[in-house]
């Protein structure tokens, strides 16, 4: 395999931090960006020699672009942007405040549309790049109501990311915009939801954020525009649209 320079959003836990490392194993060079620094550099020095920490908060312009520049000053190129960051909210959709709304989508659209707008420029130039998307099966079918701004923002964020491969396709076919679906996954979201919420760890039908960082190194690899980290997960979502669909 290449080596690569990934560079990973919100690497310091979670699923960011184990597609650090499993990334790490196979020999990619690293660009792990995340606000916390102490944690952020833990993952960093479990991942080796050839990893940069940057702490920034991706959900500020300025800083996603210097976060490109910093890389750029140290690896001389970029291969792949991983967009992980995001966070969820405990809130009924009749209870939503513009508050909530502004936080989902400034953490989980804008935190993404900026990494891809900063690193486009690179890629144009080198005509070819790839960024990756995480979402989630929230972003599919929206079938937790108090999880509604968070699905909301997570369906922005596919459409954003299809409409971005087909703007930048037509003339560069070798830039490549992914998505990636998870479901529950064993990490902390739950916890760190805006309003509180359950912990995702123990919930039935979940995933660990391992397994998850595996589908997204093996979509480095691929290339695939769409995957879900689960069996099934696709027939899900046709399913769900399926029983909602009328006579014509």
């Amino acid at each position: 395999m290449p080596d690569r320079v990934v560079v990973i959003t919100g690497a310091s836990g979670g699923i960011g931090a184990a597609l650090a490392e499993t990334l790490a194993r196979r020999g990619d060079s690293l660009a792990l960006i995340a606000r916390r620094e102490h944690a952020l550099r833990e993952v960093a020095a479990r991942c080796g020699d050839r990893t940069h920490a940057i702490v920034a908060d991706v959900t500020l312009r300025d800083e996603v672009r210097r976060a490109v520049d910093d890389t750029l000053d140290r690896f001389g190129r970029i291969d792949v942007w991983v967009n992980n960051v995001g966070q969820g909210i405990s809130r009924a959709p009749s209870q939503l405040t513009d508050d909530d709304i502004d936080d989902m989508m400034r953490l989980n659209v804008k935190s993404a549309l900026y990494g891809m707008q900063e690193v486009l420029p690179h890629f144009l130039s080198r005509r070819t790049g790839h960024v990756i998307n995480v979402s989630s099966m929230l972003g599919r079918v929206p079938y937790v109501a108090d999880r509604s701004a968070y699905s909301g923002a997570k369906h922005f964020l596919n459409a954003l990311t299809a409409t971005f491969r087909a703007e930048v396709q037509q003339t560069c076919p070798d830039i490549q915009f992914s998505l990636v679906s998870p479901g529950v996954v064993r990490t902390e979201f739950g916890l760190n939801a805006r309003h509180g919420g359950p912990d995702s760890r123990p919930m039935p039908d979940s995933q660990s954020a391992e397994e998850v960082a595996a589908v997204v190194a093996d979509l480095v690899e691929s290339r695939r525009p769409d995957v879900y980290t689960r069996k099934g997960a696709h027939e899900r979502v046709v399913g769900y649209y399926a029983s909602l669909a009328g006579d014509p």
